[in-house]
């Protein structure tokens, strides 16, 4: 079996202004993601956060999406390029995208 990697993207479900994310902009990432790769999974569960960036306090409510695909270069690329979307789409100053080997058994 080859070598599969995970990416994790951690998507807000608030905007900075604290204003409430659109459904649509939710489903058609997970759409995108599913329609590239095949599959995509998240959690219901939402995961709160607080950070501070230039002295300014920001509160966080997000949820955990993941795709499971061949550890490859160009899938890589794929998800550095499609944070700097995400970026723009959810108006944040930053995504957290992990990435990590698993094997499937």
């Amino acid at each position: 079996m080859s070598k599969l990697r995970r990416y994790e993207i951690l998507l807000p479900r608030k905007f900075n202004n604290e204003q409430r994310v659109p459904d649509d902009l939710i489903s058609k990432t997970l759409r995108e993601l599913e329609h590239r790769f095949g599959a995509v999974s998240w959690e219901t569960q939402i995961i709160q956060g607080a950070w501070q960036r230039q002295g300014e306090h920001f509160r966080d409510e997000l949820f955990r999406v993941f795709v499971d695909v061949e550890d490859r270069p160009e899938h890589r690329k794929f998800f550095r390029s499609y944070k700097e979307q995400l970026k723009t789409r959810f108006k944040q100053l930053e995504i957290w995208m992990t990435t990590y080997l698993i094997d499937v058994i």
